[in-house]
């Protein structure tokens, strides 16, 4: 058996800023990146994940905060909620400009939001023990998943072949923004999955139900993005082969770099300060444009 995993590594002086960004998506193509609408829709699958999963993430944590017993972990927690709140936001902007652009998310939208709110909510009429049980696995399965945000805010800061592909500024600068605060505050989650429960097997039944759900979300994602396209008429049918070759353009994420990460995830010394830069992201924070009009407001 694994060594149960040592307590939780909270960071000495992280504060979480909640930047209240705002970005103008009125001239926003439909395909962002030119000429690309699979690797366009592969990354959009984001913009109809991530408002209901992130206020589902901000539902789980308002759950735990009562059981938090340390009081700078306890400020992590909340300034990780502002954040997750505001990235909700963000991208239901963009879930908004697809409709008025002719594709409709809803429909998807709606199987996303049953999910978070039915399968994944609180269960009413828990108490005690099992509310208390209830809570900590949810915050399992957000600590599997922000592990993936981490891996994929790491990869949209080194992601220079966007912009040799001329992909939208605005919409650059919102992954860029995003995936900087996921590589942020990407210990928050785990720190609070230790705190409340150090044990290894939890940490593994968060990943082995929370990876492939993710994958299997993504994908389906995928296919109905460019069936419901209305410029590409379902032409367009994902395969892996076309995820590789994009990602050797730099345009989408490596598949077999993520499930590498996915692995170093079960080992029993794994922290999330050992995926991505803290100072790379920061740096990114005082240059994002969204960022410093938000600061300047």
């Amino acid at each position: 058996m694994p060594r149960p995993t040592p307590p939780p590594r909270v960071h000495d002086s992280l504060v979480l800023e909640s930047r209240d960004v705002q970005f103008d998506w009125s001239g926003l193509p439909l395909h962002w990146i030119p000429d690309e609408p699979f690797a366009t829709h592969t990354v959009n699958v984001l913009h109809l994940l991530l408002p209901e999963g992130e206020r589902w993430f901000v539902r789980v944590f308002s759950d735990a905060l009562p059981m938090i017993t340390d009081e700078q972990l306890r400020e992590e927690v909340l300034g990780f909620i502002g954040q997750e709140a505001i990235h909700a936001e963000a991208h239901q902007e963009v879930l908004d400009h697809l409709l008025g652009q002719g594709l409709d998310p809803r429909p998807y939208v709606r199987q996303v939001d049953w999910l978070f709110r039915r399968v994944l909510g609180d269960k009413p009429g828990l108490t005690g023990r099992r509310r208390r049980e209830n809570v900590i696995e949810r915050v399992a399965f957000v600590a599997a998943i922000e592990h993936f945000t981490a891996f994929l805010g790491n990869w949209a800061l080194n992601s220079p072949g966007l912009d040799r592909a001329q992909a939208d500024p605005t919409m650059l600068d919102l992954l860029r923004w995003h995936g900087a605060e996921e590589v942020e505050h990407r210990s928050v989650a785990y720190d609070l999955l230790v705190h409340l429960d150090p044990g290894y097997l939890r940490r593994v039944r968060g990943m082995l139900v929370s990876g492939p759900l993710l994958v299997h979300l993504w994908v389906r994602g995928v296919r109905f993005l460019l069936a419901a396209d209305p410029e590409l008429q379902g032409r367009i049918r994902p395969t892996w082969r076309d995820a590789r070759i994009q990602a050797r353009r730099g345009l989408l994420p490596d598949p077999r770099a993520m499930a590498r990460s996915a692995v170093r995830y079960f080992k029993p010394g794994y922290h999330p300060t050992h995926e991505g830069s803290s100072s790379q992201a920061l740096s990114y924070l005082a240059t994002s444009p969204a960022a410093r009009a938000a600061a300047a407001r």
